[in-house]
């Protein structure tokens, strides 16, 4: 089992910035992966970015390549997600999620049925 807890939510105007975290625990041995993923409401949970564990692998959705940067701390069994010039359209929970290698996330793809771990959420509100 792998346990991920998110932090670093709240707040923000737009073009703000804000930098989530989530530290995982438990057998991360086990995972390759790491990923962050955004829901809003009636909306379905959508891919923001992944990286490969030794970290020479990122990937971005469209929606905020340039403006996201995901990173990690291995010695800290910590994921980041910088996120920078906020829009309106990135409020929503940002959930992360940890998952083991697979052709697919090789490929790029950043989609919840490859990541088997999930954390429970941290809320970000981007209003003026």
């Amino acid at each position: 089992q792998v346990q991920l807890v998110e932090s670093g939510g709240g707040s923000v105007q737009p073009v703000g910035s804000l930098r989530l975290s989530c530290a995982a625990s438990g057998y991360t041995y086990s995972v390759t992966w790491m990923g962050w993923f955004r829901q809003a409401p009636g909306k379905e949970r959508e891919g923001v970015a992944t990286i490969y564990t030794t970290g020479i692998r990122t990937f971005y959705a469209d929606s905020v390549k340039g403006r996201f940067t995901i990173s990690q701390d291995n010695a800290k069994n910590t994921v980041y997600l910088q996120m920078n010039s906020l829009k309106p359209e990135d409020a929503a929970m940002y959930y992360c999620a940890a998952g083991r290698e697979t052709p697919r996330l090789w490929a790029g793809y950043i989609a919840p049925p490859d990541f088997g771990y999930w954390g429970q959420g941290t809320q970000v509100t981007v209003s003026s």
